[in-house]
C-alpha cells in the first residue's frame, strides 16, 4: 500500500506594513468648524504676503528714484555685477518653486512621503542660493565694496554707485534673510510630510508654507534684473 501523503499547508501571505494613520486637522476653539478656519489662515497668510509686497514695494520705489537722479552710477554699478551668478540664482529659485508646487499635489494626493522629499529638495536649491549669494558677498568686500560710509571701491568712487551697491546689499539682504526663514518652514514642513502629519484633507500648511516661498522667488525675479540686467 501507497503511504499517505501529509496534507499540503498553503503558506499564509503575510500581513503588509501598515502606514501610519494620518493625522487629522486640529480645529482651533475660536472657529465653529475646519473650512472657516482653513479660510481664516488662507485670509491671513494673503495679508501677510501684502505687507510684504508694500514693504519691497517701498524699496523698488526707492531704488527707482535714485536710478532717475544717478543714471550712469547704477548702470556701471549693475555692470560690475555677476549676471551669470544673478541667473544661476533666478534657474535654482524657479526650480525650488516648481518642487513645492509638486510638494503640495503630493500632498492633496495624499503622498506626505512624496511631498517631503520634494521639500527636501527645495531645500537644498535655497541653501544653493544662500551659497552663490555668500560668494558674490565675499567677493564685494574682498574689492571694498561695502554698504553705506564703508563703501571705498576705487573703481567706481561716484556717490551714485555708493547709493546703488547700498541699495544693493539692503535688498539682497532682507530678501537672504526671507530665504533663510523660508527654508525653515520647509524643513517644519518636510517633517511633518514624514511623521504623517499632513495628506489629504490636512495640508493647508503646506500650501501656506508653498505660498510664501512663491513670494520669495517673486521678489527675487524683480531683483534680478533691477541689480544685473539692466545696465544697457
Amino acid at each position: 500500500m501507497l503511504e499517505s501523503q501529509p496534507p499540503l499547508i498553503e503558506p499564509q501571505p503575510q500581513p503588509q506594513p501598515q502606514p501610519q494613520p494620518l493625522a487629522p486637522a486640529r480645529l482651533a476653539m475660536q472657529f465653529e468648524d475646519l473650512e472657516k478656519q482653513t479660510h481664516a489662515a488662507h485670509f491671513g497668510m494673503w495679508i501677510f504676503l501684502a505687507s510684504e509686497v508694500l514693504l519691497f514695494g517701498g524699496l523698488f520705489g526707492l531704488y527707482a528714484a535714485y536710478r532717475a537722479m544717478f543714471g550712469a552710477d547704477f548702470i556701471a554699478g549693475i555692470a560690475h555685477n555677476s549676471a551669470p551668478i544673478g541667473t544661476a540664482n533666478t534657474a535654482i529659485l524657479l526650480t525650488s518653486s516648481l518642487l513645492v508646487a509638486l510638494s503640495v499635489y503630493a500632498v492633496r494626493l495624499d503622498r506626505p512621503v512624496r511631498a517631503g522629499r520634494l521639500l527636501l529638495g527645495a531645500i537644498a536649491l535655497g541653501a544653493a542660493f544662500l551659497t552663490l549669494k555668500g560668494v558674490e558677498y565675499a567677493h564685494h568686500f574682498h574689492q571694498g565694496i561695502f554698504p553705506g560710509a564703508a563703501y571705498r571701491f576705487e573703481e567706481l568712487p561716484q556717490a551714485g554707485a555708493r547709493l546703488f551697491f547700498t541699495l544693493y546689499f539692503v535688498t539682497t539682504g532682507l530678501h537672504a534673510v526671507h530665504v533663510t526663514a523660508g527654508l525653515v518652514v520647509l524643513g517644519w514642513l518636510a517633517w511633518g510630510c514624514y511623521r504623517r502629519r499632513y495628506g489629504a484633507g490636512n495640508e493647508t500648511h503646506v500650501e501656506l508654507g508653498g505660498l510664501y516661498w512663491h513670494l520669495v522667488d517673486v521678489i527675487w525675479i524683480f531683483l534680478w534684473p533691477m541689480l544685473y540686467l539692466m545696465h544697457r
